[in-house]
């Protein structure tokens, strides 16, 4: 009787884990069931985004590297405009998020539960974007400003002229040096002949005894 009892009790157990695993596949395809649904909620709003904004992006040159214009596949879909920007649902599945990523962290452009003030918040960020890569590609053959074109050979001269003026000063120099040192040899010539005078003066009075004596 016991025997039969743990028979009893081990189909028991094994029925109700298997019961428990069942339970636990169905809740996980419920919950995958739920992403599913989210998945696709957000990327039917994000499709109306897009149909809202086809005749803007009908302007932008489909080989122009710099706009994506595409919804990313995932878990969470994007509508990337760009490398940094997109737009994405919230957490209510029904606010759309128009997000930039910068230096200092994500900005929010634009976010609203209305489809027509992303759409213009789009459409402007592209204009933006076409007008500074347009400015940046002029500035780059941008012609040089006169007022620099005229300061060139202003600091040309100015460098000639400090040239000449160091020339200049180094021939002065020179001619300075070698006026002292021939003057300092016209003076020791003079102090030798003045000494030479001198010496004969002594000499001269033993010259006139001498004379005298003969």
């Amino acid at each position: 009787m016991s025997e039969a009892g743990k028979t009893l009790g081990n189909a028991t157990n094994v029925r109700s884990l298997a019961d428990a695993v069942r339970e636990m596949k169905n809740a996980a395809a419920d919950r995958s069931d739920v992403v599913v649904d989210m998945r696709e909620a957000s990327r039917a709003r994000l499709d109306l985004l897009v149909q809202e904004l086809e005749p803007v992006f009908a302007e932008v040159p489909k080989d122009d590297p710099f706009f994506d214009l595409a919804i990313s596949s995932g878990e969470q879909p994007r509508l990337w405009i760009d490398v940094v920007a997109h737009v994405t649902m919230g957490r209510d599945r029904r606010t759309y998020r128009f997000l930039r990523d910068t230096r200092l962290g994500r900005v929010v452009l634009a976010e609203s539960t209305e489809i027509k003030p992303v759409a213009d918040q789009v459409t402007r960020y592209i204009a933006e974007r076409i007008v500074e890569r347009q400015r940046a590609v002029e500035g780059e053959v941008e012609a040089v400003p006169r007022s620099a074109a005229v300061e060139a050979p202003v600091e040309d001269t100015a460098q000639s002229s400090l040239a000449s003026l160091e020339e200049k000063k180094g021939r002065t120099g020179g001619a300075k040096a070698f006026w002292s040192g021939l003057f300092l040899v016209l003076l020791g010539g003079l102090v030798g002949a003045v000494g030479v005078v001198l010496a004969f003066l002594d000499r001269l009075p033993g010259l006139g005894a001498i004379f005298s004596g003969s």
